[in-house]
């Protein structure tokens, strides 16, 4: 049985994002900026990762700033929102 030896040497919390899916128009421009991210599927789905890792904070934050109507809110336990 493994017991960890240390709860202080877990990594940080990831990202959390969101999207304002009443604002969003499916305009993609988050799908072309973090496509490991958000993708559509279908005629209007949008599909994304609420939990990215904290190393993929440039490509999310690409993304929330590519988004026409500002829809995606990100925060950053590490960094407020």
């Amino acid at each position: 049985m493994s017991v960890p030896a240390d709860a202080s040497s877990s990594p940080p919390p990831g990202l959390r994002v969101s999207v304002d899916l009443n604002l969003c128009q499916a305009y993609a421009q988050c799908c072309y900026a973090a496509p490991r991210h958000f993708r559509i599927e279908g005629h209007e789905a949008l599909i994304y990762d609420p939990a990215p890792g904290v190393q993929d904070r440039a490509d999310i934050e690409r993304a929330r700033i590519a988004c026409p109507v500002q829809a995606i809110r990100v925060e950053d336990p590490e960094r407020g929102p």
